[in-house]
Parts: structure tokens; C-alpha cells; sequence
């Protein structure tokens, strides 16, 4: 099992730093699948259990210009690790100006990601920086904990307003309780709402749009015979709402999220290499 990769080039060190910023944010630890092609950054908390779940994916040729790995055998071709990605998110910290960075799976004491930050230096020698970030080999009878969640069978699929926008208004709302309604329907609306013995909020966005999605069988889902005007809703969690909106660094160019009334708020934010869902369970 080996795996070494490299950055030289600073737009997309800096790219890459961002995108584990907003994982740090979102994750204590997670799990990293490595494969010849991708990477994935996966939080699986199991959502029956009330807590979120998150899958991330990266192209590793848009930001790496050396990648190489082996799996743990010929035929499963992958690595899978554990790690807090808070302490990947520090070393890259250090590598905001680097003439490059590498990051190679080591085993001295115990397995560890080493990332190599070379510092430019005034004199012809440069300075390198090194962090061990300890890891944990997850053994491959585990892998299939760790597979794509399926997109769920929603009952509306809506684009997200500007971000900006949706985390100022959950900011503000999140000092009057701990959970928020989310409400859309196809007819382009959404409601953010809150209700509390006291008091009652509701935010309205309209004209977001709805997309469109093709089923596995290569048919449009269509909205053909559906009420565009009625609402499927889930109350959720505000702050994991909040932590979703607050650590996002990586604009993305779409962001849409699809309701199972009462059950689960699954978000998609896509950037033109990295995409990003994350699942956000419904309270009773």
C-alpha cells in the first residue's frame, strides 16, 4: 500500500486548501478513500441516528501534478484512512505561499499522512516544513460502510438562493431556536421558518428554479402531474444548517437541495472539479 502526490502549482494548493477548510468545518474526523482517479473526504454518521452524513469529491488531476498510489491489492485498487481533517487543514495552512507540497503515506511509528511543505527561501537551499498527521487504516472488510449515499427519493428538488444570503438569514434565526422548517415546492419558492411559542419567522425566496433530473433509466423525473404550488418540508437542525452555510469556501457554481418530507435534506454544492453532498436528517 503506497501513496505519495504533489502540488506546484499555488492556484490550485490554495483551491485544495479551501475545499479541506470546509471539511474541517463540518467533520471532526472522516474517512479519505483514495483511488487511482479521485478522492473522497466521507462522514457517515449514520443519518437514522440523527446524524448527518457527507460525501466529497475531488478529481485528483485537477490539483495534483504527481499522484500515485497502489491500493491494498490488484483488484481493490484503493486506500481508505481515518483522519480529523482539522489537522490536514493546519498544515496546508503553512502553505499559502510554497513553491510545493507533498503528501506521502508513511508508516514509522504508526501510519501517518507526511505533508512536506517546501518554503521559498532567500538563500539557494529551501526550507522544508514537515507535519506527520497520524491516520488509521481502515480494513477492507469495512469498505462498503463507506459507499455513495443513493440521492434519496425526494419529494422536490429546488436550487439553493445565494448562500451569502441563506447563512445571514439562518444566523440571525438560529438566536430564536434550534431548528428551522425547510419548505419548497416546484414551483421555484422556498420558505426558511421558524416557530416557537413566542415567535414566528419566515423568510421567502421565489423564482430559484428546479432542476431537472434524469433517472437511472434515462428518463426525465418530470413534474407533470404534480401540484407545483405545494410544499414538502423537513425541520431540521439550525446548527447543522449553520455549520453547513458558515464553511463553505469553495463557491460553488450550483447548489440545490432536495426534501424527503419529514425525513431528510439532502444539499449538493458542485464546483467545477469538487461536489459536495451532505445530508442533514429530519427531527421528529
Amino acid at each position: 500500500m503506497r501513496f505519495r502526490a504533489k502540488i506546484v502549482d499555488l492556484a490550485c494548493l490554495n483551491h485544495f486548501s479551501r475545499v479541506i477548510n470546509t471539511i474541517a468545518k463540518l467533520a471532526k474526523t472522516c474517512t479519505l478513500r483514495l483511488t487511482v482517479s479521485k478522492l473522497y473526504f466521507i462522514l457517515s454518521d449514520k443519518v437514522a441516528n440523527g446524524g448527518v452524513s457527507m460525501w466529497c469529491e475531488l478529481c485528483q488531476g485537477n490539483f495534483f501534478d504527481e499522484f500515485q498510489m497502489e491500493g491494498v491489492a490488484a483488484d481493490h485498487n484503493e486506500i481508505y484512512l481515518e483522519l480529523m481533517p482539522e489537522n490536514l487543514s493546519r498544515a496546508l495552512k503553512t502553505a499559502q505561499s510554497a513553491k510545493a507540497v507533498k503528501i506521502k503515506l508513511t508508516n514509522k511509528h504508526c501510519p501517518c499522512l507526511k505533508v512536506a511543505v517546501e518554503l521559498p527561501s532567500l538563500s539557494s537551499s529551501s526550507r522544508i516544513v514537515t507535519h506527520d498527521i497520524p491516520v488509521r487504516v481502515i480494513p477492507r472488510r469495512l469498505w462498503n460502510d463507506f459507499r455513495e449515499p443513493s440521492v434519496p427519493d425526494f419529494d422536490v428538488s429546488i436550487y439553493l438562493p445565494v448562500l451569502k444570503t441563506m447563512k445571514s438569514v439562518v444566523e440571525r434565526m438560529k438566536n430564536l431556536s434550534n431548528c428551522i422548517v425547510i419548505e419548497a415546492n416546484f414551483g421555484g419558492e422556498m420558505n426558511l421558518k421558524i416557530e416557537t411559542d413566542v415567535v414566528s419567522v419566515t423568510t421567502h425566496f421565489k423564482d430559484l428554479g428546479n432542476p431537472t433530473w434524469v433517472s437511472e433509466d434515462g428518463c426525465q423525473s418530470s413534474v407533470q402531474g404534480r401540484d407545483l404550488q405545494s410544499m414538502a418540508e423537513a425541520r431540521i437542525d439550525i446548527k447543522k444548517l449553520q455549520q453547513l452555510l458558515a464553511g463553505q469556501q469553495v463557491n460553488p457554481t450550483k447548489a440545490l437541495c432536495n426534501i424527503v418530507s419529514k425525513k431528510i435534506v439532502h444539499f449538493i454544492l458542485l464546483h467545477e472539479d469538487v461536489s459536495l453532498q451532505y445530508f442533514i436528517p429530519a427531527l421528529a
